[in-house]
């Protein structure tokens, strides 16, 4: 999730397994842990723009690293708090704020290297956003509550709040992904992969993404607490690289660019509708039904020995701004 969140998880996390004297130092702890990971942020190579992509939550976010970052943490802490805090306890509510980052960011629908070096895939829950203000503003306050009274009582209870959002989270999954089977059949559409996801801020409207033999079809499912779901079609895009691609030199660094974009966008691979030379990651796009994606990498076939382009296409306008409020709130 969003650094802020992360560190509110860790911050809380720590805190519910502290005594009254400690709780505010265990959240501080807490919180540097639970921000850590995402210091792969710094992990770049200059001349390859997916080299830092590859390795964002990648072994910073593992549970088998958890214990050697808190160690990190614990050496860093150590000097300014040893007087407080005996090395044990500040090892303790850092790997417990380590143990949030993975496991948080794992609910979220980008991919996270929980598992590894035992596995290489990236786990996605697809549960919340990357930015969920309920969700956070849940870890804020029991935080708050926590530091306040010096209690860790307010921390569990926030906790556990969090995880009966992430439940409820996951019940709306479960409904959006029953809307969609339906659509399908209806369409007489037999089902290879199938992904929903939730979009920005909300457990409401959710992006749904499966794939019939070359096609892609893209929806956008509102399932609300007290209405009938309802679904915005968005249409079908083929998938893969297109055939006019097929100039490009298989042993060329373009081609190795291209497979290794494919491989972090697990072949959700499209040509963007409105840009040929760009291939993005289907499964994400600035509005629930939209086709054209979100990122994606710029293809330079006059250049095959040179690293691709990464791009972020963010475009937000007013009348989008509008058809996603409109989404969200179940109007036509």
């Amino acid at each position: 999730m969003d650094l802020i969140t992360q560190g509110l998880a860790g911050a809380l996390l720590a805190q519910s397994a502290a005594r009254v004297p400690d709780v505010r130092r265990a959240a501080l702890i807490g919180a540097i842990a639970g921000m850590l990971p995402d210091a792969d942020i710094l992990i770049r190579a200059a001349d390859d723009p997916l080299f830092s992509i590859e390795y964002h939550r990648h072994f910073t976010h593992s549970l088998l690293f958890v214990p050697f970052g808190a160690l990190l943490v614990t050496l860093l802490a150590w000097p300014f708090l040893r007087e407080r805090l005996s090395a044990v306890r500040i090892y303790g509510f850092a790997l417990l704020g380590m143990l949030s980052a993975g496991l948080l960011d794992a609910c979220t629908s980008f991919g996270t290297h929980l598992l590894w070096p035992l596995s290489h895939e990236r786990i996605a829950w697809n549960l919340i956003a990357i930015v969920d203000p309920v969700f956070s503003l849940v870890l804020l306050v029991a935080l708050l509550m926590a530091w306040r009274r010096r209690s860790a009582v307010p921390a569990r209870f926030g906790l556990g709040l969090a995880l009966l959002y992430l439940s409820l989270a996951f019940v709306q999954q479960q409904r959006a992904i029953g809307v969609v089977l339906g659509l399908a059949e209806e369409r007489d559409h037999k089902i290879d992969r199938l992904e929903v996801k939730p979009t920005l801020g909300n457990i409401l409207l959710w992006r749904s993404l499966y794939q019939v033999e070359d096609l892609f079809y893209v929806n956008a499912v509102r399932v609300g607490w007290f209405s009938t779901p309802r679904y915005y079609a968005g249409g079908p895009i083929a998938r893969g690289v297109p055939d006019d691609l097929a100039v490009i030199p298989a042993d060329s660094v373009l081609m190795q660019d291209i497979e290794r974009f494919s491989k972090l966008a697990d072949g959700y691979l499209v040509r963007h509708p409105e840009q040929p030379w760009v291939l993005g990651d289907i499964r994400y796009a600035m509005l629930p039904n939209s086709l054209r994606p979100l990122w994606g990498i710029h293809i330079n076939t006059a250049l095959p020995d040179e690293h691709v382009e990464f791009l972020t296409l963010r475009e937000m306008n007013p009348e989008m701004r509008q058809e996603f409020l409109d989404m969200l709130l179940g109007r036509d």
